[in-house]
């Protein structure tokens, strides 16, 4: 750990963003096992890192830091396990290249989200990247008539909207821990999926994908990313972020010939245009604020 926090933080969030990237390609990998199944499995292996992550980091005052989350912070968790879900649903679904790009629309929400419950002003700008994003989901969605596709996409807006909810609620109450939020929304997202899947017995290989999905893709990434932020200026962490969406379409493309069309190309361009526009206006802001 101490050789992790010795790297520059915006190396730490860029290795961070791979890792997340491999998450659409592990997910279409599974041979048998049901997405509820999945899901368990991957929060499984999740608890385990960020367990581990918790023990390490907070030592005797783990318990403590449960007690200061307050409801805020388990109402957080409780929201964010649904982002949980939607992204193995999503990604089970409909095309990784739809999914990636549909959850970095999450800086676009939170500015919408921040309007209605912050009273934060719309400038003319994030206006602008709210249209272009909507202007580019469109497209893609469009592009996306099958029933099944159509279900991932929408399910796959649970993931931006779920996050932009739990920053607003540590934007509301400072003193929210994100850490642990995350692991209550880990465990109320391992109960729907071994409520929802049935059983959980799968094969020896799709389980070691879930180790895959949860302990390296979702639980190392996640705290590299944790780590790396805290060194790092939030818009750069926004674009750097955005390696997710870049690669993560590029895995599919090359490991399981997964190759969206042309059209999703053109709208998820947009989509990352838009969120790009966004972050230069929060830059711009915070500036004119110091």
């Amino acid at each position: 750990m101490n050789i992790i926090r010795k790297l520059p933080g915006p190396l730490l969030v860029f290795f961070g963003a791979c890792s997340l990237s491999f998450g659409g390609l592990i997910v279409k990998s599974f041979e048998g096992a049901t997405l509820w199944q999945i899901l368990f499995w991957r929060t499984i292996f999740f608890l385990v890192v960020i367990s581990l992550y918790l023990i390490i980091t907070y030592k005797k005052q783990v318990f403590r830091s449960f007690y200061n989350l307050g409801l805020p912070g388990f109402l957080g968790g409780f929201i964010l396990s649904f982002g949980f879900c939607g992204y193995v649903f999503a990604m089970y679904n409909t095309t990784v290249a739809n999914a990636n790009f549909i959850i970095q629309t999450q800086t676009i929400f939170l500015a919408i989200f921040g309007y209605f419950f912050l009273k934060e002003k719309i400038s003319v700008i994030t206006l602008t990247s709210i249209i272009l994003a909507i202007s580019g989901i469109l497209l893609m969605v469009g592009s996306s008539l099958s029933p099944g596709q159509v279900s991932g996409n929408v399910v796959a807006f649970i993931m931006p909207i779920s996050f932009a909810v739990l920053i607003l609620v540590v934007r509301k109450y400072p003193n929210v821990d994100m850490v642990p939020a995350q692991f209550v929304a880990g465990i109320f997202a391992l109960i729907i999926g071994f409520i929802m899947s049935g059983k959980i017995l799968i094969s020896a290989h799709d389980i070691f994908l879930g180790f895959l999905a949860g302990f390296l893709q979702l639980g190392f990434g996640f705290i590299l990313i944790t780590i790396g932020a805290q060194r790092t200026p939030s818009a750069m962490v926004g674009i750097i972020m955005l390696t997710e969406a870049v690669l993560g379409p590029l895995w599919a493309w090359l490991f399981i010939n997964e190759q969206p069309p042309f059209i999703v190309i053109i709208g998820g361009t947009i989509v990352i245009f838009a969120v790009l526009l966004q972050f230069y206006n929060q830059q711009s802001s915070e500036k004119k604020v110091v």
